[in-house]
């Protein structure tokens, strides 16, 4: 039976770009049967970030665990498999490594087709788990601890960049502020908590916009506000509430990101909007889009805050329409820590 005839085709994918080491069985790109992620946070939570090393070691002791856990929730064994992806970047490249060694020898091992697959659009990808109405083309911001991007999704396997950041990502941003407020790590989580009881309008912190780019972001400039005000206050002996640095900074990050979505809602006339990756979990970042969404009739789209995060599934959704498009990567495949979406 040929792969178009067979009614049902298994992608084994594995994640391990950063601090999560995941494996996911997706069939037909749409249903997750397993999603399994072993989290470091705890760990990294000890030393205010990631520490590449120790996240690299973390993932050689688990990631045949999550895998062998994967096909077990799901049901199979690695005969039902057609195929496995694999995140091969961007990302710290010592933890790619990992998981990119590993599926390069399961595909020798159990002679299935290997497909390596960006990290960012993986990200992408995570809409069509829940929504399965959801097809392109749409417009999707990516928002993360290591991206910013507004990505134009004119079909499932073709990528059009409108915008990315110019310096700090959105999340990283958020880890920065976090730890200079001293809420620590992971900072998206926390700063979100602390913006809840602060008010959002108590500190005009800047809105940055980039010449010429109208959809590029930057986040430095917004960063170094919010240390400055902390500094500023310090050397004047003037108190400061961290609730409203940490809401004023969240509602700034918001008021950027929703501009620039709705300047390509309105260029480019879209029906659909989709938001993806781990700052997409920020409630108020999301009931923000969501409103610019529905002032505009414009269907808006999110995954849940697990796949928000990273995680496998992303990765086979992705990994299920190369396979049937026909990509494959070879033994040859490496880990690239910079790789660019387009």
């Amino acid at each position: 039976m040929s792969d178009i005839e067979k009614k049902e085709i298994n992608i084994l994918s594995i994640e391990s770009s950063c601090d999560e080491t995941a494996a996911a069985v997706v069939v037909n790109g749409r249903n997750v049967r397993s999603n399994v992620i072993s989290s470091q946070i705890d760990l990294h939570t000890l030393y205010g970030g990631v520490v590449p090393e120790i996240a690299s070691r973390k993932h050689i002791e688990k990631i045949n665990q999550v895998i062998e856990t994967a096909l077990s929730e799901a049901g199979m064994l690695l005969d039902d498999i057609d195929a496995i992806g694999v995140t091969y970047g961007p990302g710290l490249v010592g933890a790619l490594l990992v998981g990119v060694a590993e599926a390069k020898a399961i595909s020798y091992a159990a002679k299935i087709p290997l497909i390596g697959v960006h990290h960012i659009k993986g990200h992408i990808c995570a809409n069509y788990i829940e929504n399965k109405e959801l097809e392109p083309p749409f417009l999707c911001l990516v928002i993360s601890g290591g991206h910013t991007h507004l990505v134009r999704v004119k079909d499932y396997l073709e990528y059009e960049v409108l915008g990315r950041t110019r310096d700090d990502a959105a999340g990283e941003a958020f880890d920065k502020v976090a730890r200079a407020i001293g809420l620590g790590y992971p900072g998206g989580p926390k700063i979100e908590k602390e913006a809840k009881k602060g008010d959002p309008n108590a500190i005009r912190f800047p809105r940055a916009k980039v010449t010429g780019e109208p959809y590029d972001f930057s986040f430095s400039g917004l960063k170094s506000a919010v240390l400055n005000y902390m500094n500023g206050c310090k050397m004047k002996n003037e108190p400061y509430i961290e609730a409203d640095i940490a809401a004023s900074f969240q509602q700034a990050v918001c008021d950027i990101l929703v501009g620039n979505a709705v300047r390509a809602i309105e260029e480019f006339q879209v029906e659909k909007f989709a938001i993806a990756g781990g700052v997409a979990s920020n409630g108020a970042i999301r009931q923000a889009i969501r409103e610019a969404c529905e002032e505009r009739n414009v269907h808006f789209y999110h995954p849940s805050p697990v796949f928000c995060t990273d995680n496998a599934a992303m990765i086979g959704v992705e990994a299920y329409y190369e396979y049937m498009a026909g990509v494959r990567s070879g033994l040859d495949l490496n880990a690239v820590p910079n790789l660019k979406l387009i």
